[in-house]
């Protein structure tokens, strides 16, 4: 199933995104630029599972993060970015083998703060819906 969705997300104009840390256990995660905007997107596996066979909370919390910081990032065109708060409401589960996406969206920017908002769809139905506080960073040398 990751081979043949890893094929429908190519054919699509997905690649996979450069990731270190902590992100490589979640992912690969995909992204692409649709009208300007960046998308990601995300497989889940069986390594994604909880206790009862649904993707776990905290895989889409993750991805939801990381999205949410990636746009603030695309934005601001500022390197380094902190999460100050994510709020995420889980509206349905995600089913292993089904691909995560989300489309984050500004909605304030400011000199040192971005508020960002975000769906995680699997394909029309919203599983999750998140809000996200990110900090702009003084570069570190």
């Amino acid at each position: 199933m990751t081979a043949k969705a890893a094929d429908r997300l190519k054919s699509d104009g997905w690649k996979v995104a450069d990731t270190t840390g902590f992100l490589t256990l979640i992912g690969p995660l995909w992204e692409r630029l649709t009208d300007g905007a960046l998308e990601l997107a995300l497989i889940t596996e069986d390594k994604h599972h909880n206790r009862r066979g649904l993707v776990q909370g905290g895989v889409i919390m993750t991805f939801a993060d990381r999205a949410c910081g990636m746009a603030a990032r695309f934005v601001s065109g500022k390197p380094t970015l902190a999460t100050v708060q994510l709020d995420t409401h889980f509206v349905e589960a995600g089913k292993i083998g089904e691909i995560l996406t989300t489309r984050p969206r500004v909605v304030r920017s400011t000199r040192s703060l971005i508020f960002i908002t975000a769906e995680v769809m699997v394909e029309k139905r919203c599983i999750a819906m998140a809000n996200g506080v990110f900090k702009i960073l003084k570069n570190e040398s």
